[in-house]
């Protein structure tokens, strides 16, 4: 099989393997060709006829148990459990319109407040983190200093229940943005975000800066849709 055939001219970036192969075997269910109670090949048989390692292989079974369309069952292996998939992906505790919802009526408002409350020390903290994740190629550590990165903003507002309340969801935050990072392609774009509120915060301009987070939210939001919308040819 060739997988670059998943790509199309209109893509606006290069597809990873990753990507390749989850629209491989998400096709493949969608279609039936692997029906509901069906178990999917090995991984060892997976990697052979996709022609791709296993750390691959593995970030696209794990992006389609977070879809809804399989579940991993230790010792006996994945199988599937819908042929579409959930229209609200679970991140941890939490569904992703939970955490969207939440993070509307928190992170917009928490923004506005660390634009006006920031410290010099929050400012470099949150400068550093930035620059970090702009130069970070691995993207376990990107994920995790993007969950770090949200903390920060709210530790910038100066009001411990906001962080509290950030700090509850962040595994399910840090899970969301790997989900959106291996499937949607979202960190050059995230860091590009994250640059701007850093920049509204640093002018201390509230406006901006839930402007700024609003846009963040907004695309997460989009990026979310475009990956669960079925598109079944």
């Amino acid at each position: 099989m060739n997988l670059s055939d998943s790509q199309t001219p209109s893509m606006p970036r290069r597809v990873s393997a990753m990507e390749a192969v989850l629209t491989h075997l998400r096709g493949a269910i969608e279609r039936g060709e692997y029906a509901v109670g069906d178990k999917l090949p090995s991984e060892a048989e997976l990697c052979r006829r996709l022609e791709v390692s296993r750390p691959v292989l593995r970030e696209a079974l794990r992006a389609l148990a977070t879809m809804g369309l399989t579940v991993s069952r230790t010792g006996k292996g994945t199988f599937v459990v819908s042929n579409g998939a959930v229209e609200d992906p679970t991140f941890g505790d939490y569904t992703a319109s939970h955490l969207l919802e939440v993070r509307h009526h928190v992170e917009i408002p928490v923004a506005g407040y660390a634009a006006l409350r920031r410290t010099p020390e929050d400012l470099d903290q949150l400068s550093h983190l930035l620059d970090r994740m702009e130069r970070e190629t691995d993207t376990t550590a990107w994920v995790a200093m993007d969950s770090l990165f949200h903390l920060a903003v709210a530790q910038a507002a100066q009001n411990p229940v906001f962080r509290r309340i950030v700090e509850e969801i962040r595994d399910a935050l840090a899970k969301q943005s790997a989900f959106l990072n291996d499937v949607g392609g979202r960190r050059e774009q995230s860091n590009r975000e994250h640059r701007a509120i850093v920049e509204a915060l640093v002018d201390g301009s509230e406006r901006d800066a839930v402007d700024a987070m609003t846009h963040h939210l907004e695309r997460v939001e989009t990026t979310l849709e475009s990956i669960v919308r079925p598109h079944r040819t």
